[in-house]
């Protein structure tokens, strides 16, 4: 399958690449940079997006530009879209459009597995829905990553129940494979808000990094005005290992870890691809097209859980 990588040089979507050439697709690499790319497609110009999305398959941006107008113009020029985005309020951009192709969002660890786990955990045992994530602070991630994390400190959110929440506040005590009881804090991934609506519960998720110290600077700075502009060049001791976890009040758990989310985020991207190119046209989720069980086994995301009682503790 022929596939159109965005930002295919970057943190994310260089793994993109290889893990789709690892299954026999053949990817390529699309930027602005013509030292790095193989496509040279600049994100604002249209004309130039629509060319380069000519004859392939599927596109997947994995540049961190987050603009409906991309996914209008890949659809319009007869490609599937899939999009690894984590931002609340751009998913719900793309849901509004009517692409003539398929559009795939919840792309990723978080949205994406953690779609996956959380419907699992569901239909084992309904009712409310806590999704656990905790990431390696030591991993290198992409300016848009960082960008994104930051871009979070003091910002509110709509919660399940309606009322506003603060990003990286009201916290919650997690048991997770590897890193032992860790206290994580809300945050404004997109994941919560479109399965509280397809799951008819109430889904909350909880952010950490493995740093106990990187954890709690985020719950501090949240605080503080203008938090959102502090110098991006920290980096906190930590490793590359990643959890995701998500758990019912009925009892429900289902959880996976790995090393490297970036991988992680490649290895579901890569999936998700060959999902879309099969979709009818329309906004879609991952876990709206797949299962957990359907998942293909990869060195690089261990899967487990069970339906027995789990802990739900407040801070």
């Amino acid at each position: 399958m022929r596939v159109l990588v965005l930002g295919g040089y970057g943190a994310v979507g260089a793994r993109v690449v290889a893990e789709l050439r690892r299954r026999g697709d053949e990817p390529i690499v699309a930027g602005r940079d013509p030292q790095r790319a193989e496509r040279v497609v600049d994100l604002a110009d249209p004309a130039a997006l629509r060319a380069a999305a000519a004859g392939a398959e599927v596109v997947v941006n994995a540049a961190g530009h987050e603009d409906p107008a991309i996914a209008q113009e890949v659809t319009d020029a007869g490609a599937a879209f899939v999009d690894v985005t984590a931002t609340t309020a751009y998913v719900a951009a793309l849901q509004r459009l009517r692409p003539r192709r398929p559009i795939l969002a919840s792309v990723g660890l978080a949205p994406g597995l953690t779609n996956l786990l959380a419907a699992a955990a569901h239909a084992a045992a309904p009712g409310p829905v806590e999704i656990a994530v905790l990431l390696g602070a030591g991993e290198r991630h992409g300016a848009a990553a960082t960008a994104w994390s930051y871009r979070l400190l003091g910002r509110r959110f709509a919660d399940a129940s309606g009322g506003p929440v603060r990003n990286y506040s009201r916290p919650r005590r997690f048991d997770l494979p590897g890193h032992g009881r860790r206290r994580l804090y809300r945050t404004d991934f997109s994941d919560q808000h479109v399965l509280t609506r397809d799951l008819g519960a109430p889904v909350r998720t909880y952010f950490g990094l493995d740093s106990t110290l990187a954890t709690t600077a985020l719950a501090g700075l949240t605080w503080l005005p203008g938090a959102a502009h502090a110098p991006r060049g920290l980096h906190f001791p930590g490793g590359d290992g990643w959890v995701a976890l998500a758990r019912t009040a009925a009892g429900g758990l289902r959880w996976a870890t790995g090393r490297g989310q970036s991988q992680a985020t490649a290895v579901i991207a890569a999936a998700a691809a060959h999902i879309a190119a099969g979709l009818p046209p329309g906004v879609h989720h991952l876990h709206q097209v797949t299962t957990l069980a359907d998942l293909p086994a990869h060195q690089h995301i261990l899967l487990g859980g069970s339906c027995g009682t789990t802990s739900s503790s407040s801070a």
